[in-house]
C-alpha cells in the first residue's frame, strides 16, 4: 500500500477497510484479518494495524470477540457512509463551491454532468472514513 505524508498511517488503513467493508470482501458479522495478517498485507508494523483496529472499534465499524479476533460491525456500513457524508458535507463540498465560483462554471452545467454521471451510473468517488476519533 502506498500511503500519503498528508493524512496518518493509521487511518489511510481504517480507510481501506472501510472500503473493503463497504465493497463487501467483509461483511456484516464476518471475521477481518487478525492484526498480524492484516500487518502483513498492508506491509506496516503490527503497531499500526492494533491503533487501525482500535480506531474502527471506537468508531463502531469493527468490535472485538475476545479470542476469535475482530468482527464486521452489524451497523458498519451505516456508519460508515454517515462519517463519509459528514465529511464530504463540512470538508469537501465548501471547496467544490469554492472552486466552481473561482472557474466561473455555472451551477446548470454542474447539474447536467451530474445528471448524465447519474444516467450512465458513475462509480462515486472515494471519500475519507472520517477523521480520528477523540
Amino acid at each position: 500500500m502506498i500511503f500519503k505524508e498528508s493524512k496518518p498511517i493509521y487511518l489511510q488503513i481504517a480507510d481501506r477497510l472501510c472500503d473493503e467493508i463497504i465493497e463487501q470482501t467483509y461483511r456484516v458479522e464476518e471475521r477481518i484479518p487478525s492484526v498480524r495478517e492484516y500487518a502483513a498485507v498492508v506491509e506496516v508494523n503490527v503497531n499500526t494495524i492494533v491503533r487501525t483496529y482500535e480506531h474502527l472499534q471506537r468508531a463502531n465499524i469493527i468490535y472485538n470477540k475476545r479470542g476469535l479476533g475482530y468482527f464486521v460491525s452489524p451497523k458498519a456500513v451505516d456508519e460508515i457512509l454517515e462519517r463519509r457524508r459528514e465529511v464530504f458535507l463540512r470538508e469537501e463540498l465548501p471547496e467544490f463551491f469554492a472552486r466552481i465560483r473561482q472557474l466561473g462554471i455555472p451551477m446548470s452545467e454542474i447539474a447536467r454532468i451530474y445528471e448524465q454521471a447519474e444516467r450512465e451510473g458513475s462509480a462515486p468517488a472515494e471519500t475519507s472514513c472520517g477523521e480520528d476519533i477523540k
